[in-house]
């Protein structure tokens, strides 16, 4: 699916399908084929993760860190919750989450991106089934 936000001074999310999502930054699109982290203030890493169960603690404390204000996470092609324990360190700098699948989340982080408000989306990209 593609996606055409107004024109955003943050890194924005172009488009997705199975397997992958598109970013955009400064007029140059990249095409991302792995988890990833992505925030409103330029943040963009590899999150170190293929599937959902091989999600941890320390995948969402990483995310912590980032100090934003939301945290949008992916969860891949259809929704599902991360134990309340691995959000431990979210909950406690009062960082909120909202959980949604990989689409919904794209929709979502580029609405508030394009807010000015200091989110990160942590996009969940399981490797399409062959």
């Amino acid at each position: 699916m593609k996606l055409q936000p107004d024109h955003l001074d943050v890194q924005s999310i172009l488009g997705y399908g199975p397997g992958w999502v598109g970013l955009g930054s400064n007029g140059v699109a990249e095409k991302i084929e792995h988890s990833i982290v992505i925030g409103s203030r330029g943040e963009k890493f590899f999150w170190h993760c293929t599937r959902f169960d091989q999600l941890t603690t320390e995948h969402f404390t990483l995310l912590a860190k980032t100090q934003p204000e939301l945290v949008i996470f992916g969860s891949g092609p259809r929704l599902r919750f991360p134990p309340s324990a691995f959000l431990r360190a979210l909950m406690e700098q009062r960082i909120g989450i909202e959980t949604m699948d990989t689409l919904a989340a794209c929709r979502t982080y580029n609405i508030l991106a394009g807010e000015g408000r200091r989110v990160i989306a942590a996009l969940l990209i399981e490797p399409e089934e062959t």
